[in-house]
């Protein structure tokens, strides 16, 4: 029949009309050319060109193999790039978990622009999920990888996945802009002994809560707490509304709301973390790549 190698060698021919420019364009010789035309055209038991010592021409049966030869050597060339692609995790479905804090973060959107820039290819499929739960939907292959708030829980979940860290992002107050604090430049957790505070069910979001409570326990003080709301980005609301303060990540200072004032805490422990977990036994280039993503995103914003 004929492989791929003769249609290559088919098609340059036909496009110049010339063995000699198709040889040179090939870097191959004319004799072995020639002898491959000859074995394809035996193959085919047709004649594909019309050879004189003056001019090389195509016949009827060689123009029509040539618009099929073009179609097939496309094809192939497709093929390899879908089957590179997809080794090089170039292609396919990445899926992908965030927590809702994260949204505010400037990590996730740089990381998801310059992924879809970089490898368009993979789609992206994108769900909110809260830390407890991400780990839970990893396991269970549910998610590929997730924008998350704390480390496994336990030695096991820690063997079981990888986890990137991208910030160990600062903690402020959200306070009402009418509060006698909100225009200190940092506050100290002891003054605020005496406050009442929003919070997110601790079942929802352990890793805040439990960082509120820590941060408590050393001022020598164990907090007034309002359990309220489920999702962080809702208590600067319902700080604005006087019922209390809350403490949330410094990215949430960018949602400007008329009534809250944000004060960085003054305390070395006074941070929440922020990274991408992954199973450690996912070999998926695709995941491979937006890891990489995720690290050159870290660099640009000057994380450390």
């Amino acid at each position: 029949m004929f492989d791929l190698r003769q249609l290559r060698y088919f098609v340059a021919v036909a496009d110049t009309l010339s063995f000699t420019r198709a040889a040179q364009a090939l870097h191959m010789s004319q004799p072995p050319l020639s002898q491959q035309i000859q074995a394809l055209e035996t193959g085919l038991d047709v004649r594909l060109f019309d050879r004189t010592r003056r001019r090389v021409v195509l016949t009827e049966p060689g123009r029509l193999f040539l618009i099929e030869a073009k179609k097939l050597l496309a094809q192939a060339e497709t093929a390899r790039r879908v089957v590179t692609d997809a080794a090089a995790g170039f292609s396919g479905q990445l899926r992908l978990a965030y927590a809702v804090s994260v949204s505010f973060h400037p990590a996730l959107p740089e990381a998801l622009l310059r992924f879809r820039q970089e490898i368009p290819r993979v789609r992206l499929a994108l769900r909110e999920m809260y830390t407890t739960e991400q780990y839970d939907a990893l396991a269970n292959g549910d998610i590929d990888v997730g924008f998350l708030r704390g480390a496994p829980r336990t030695a096991l979940q820690a063997k079981a996945f990888r986890l990137d860290v991208v910030d160990q992002e600062r903690l402020v107050v959200a306070l009402p802009a009418a509060h006698p604090l909100a225009g200190k430049a940092s506050l100290r957790m002891r003054q605020l002994a005496d406050e009442t505070f929003l919070a997110q069910p601790r079942e929802l979001a352990v890793t805040l809560y439990d960082r509120l409570m820590h941060l408590c326990t050393k001022a020598g003080f164990q907090p007034e707490v309002r359990q309220i709301s489920q999702q962080v980005s809702s208590l600067l609301s319902l700080v604005a509304a006087g019922l209390g303060l809350a403490l949330v990540p410094a990215s949430l200072c960018a949602v400007r709301l008329s009534g809250v004032s944000f004060v960085p805490v003054d305390d070395a422990d006074a941070w929440l973390l922020l990274a991408v977990a992954s199973r450690a036994d996912d070999p998926s280039p695709a995941l491979e790549a937006f890891l990489r993503t995720v690290a050159t995103s870290k660099q640009s914003l000057g994380l450390p």
